[in-house]
């Protein structure tokens, strides 16, 4: 559903009830704030604009949260748009890593959609008024939570012959 409102709300109480079980990290879909299937709505500026307000929501109720958020949106970065893991903590952006590789078989069409993040390090991303880490070699540490270091990598990216991970895990990732 291309409702990214309704979604962040369902990702927050999700999360919520992660947290009330003691999760230390809550993980939620490729593409959850926007869905996948969406096709061409997501080149509409009105649907980039929601999914950065329903982030900044997000944000803003994971300051109640003790445990590490991901989530899956669509981020603009220098003119290109990225399918995104979007890492949150504490109402902190932590960071978030673009989809490197892009399916184009089948009923999947994301190069027509999205750009690949492959070769995309050391670089910022403002999010909901917060810069971070964006980029595909990043690795999420939270010191509540000691010896977890994590690599977010979406989809098609593990399947790859060398994927993402396996540089992720080498640098020290332990999820």
């Amino acid at each position: 559903m291309a409702n990214p409102t309704i979604n962040a709300a369902r990702t927050v109480a999700l999360a919520r009830r992660a947290a009330d079980r003691g999760a230390s990290v809550a993980l939620f879909p490729e593409l959850g704030f926007t869905g996948y299937a969406i096709d061409d709505l997501l080149h509409q500026e009105a649907l980039i604009a929601a999914v950065e307000t329903a982030l900044g929501e997000a944000l803003d109720a994971s300051r109640r949260l003790n445990l590490i958020l991901v989530v899956g949106a669509p981020l603009r970065h220098l003119g290109r748009l990225y399918n995104c893991a979007v890492v949150m903590f504490r109402g902190r952006l932590l960071g978030a890593a673009p989809k490197t590789y892009l399916p184009n078989y089948r009923e999947f069409y994301e190069r027509r959609h999205f750009a690949s993040g492959g070769g995309l390090v050391g670089e910022d991303i403002t999010i909901a008024a917060q810069t971070a880490p964006f980029g595909t070699d990043l690795l999420f540490v939270a010191e509540n939570f000691p010896g977890l270091a994590i690599h977010a990598e979406i989809c098609e990216d593990l399947w790859a012959p060398i994927a993402p991970s396996t540089k992720a895990a080498m640098a020290g990732a332990s999820l």
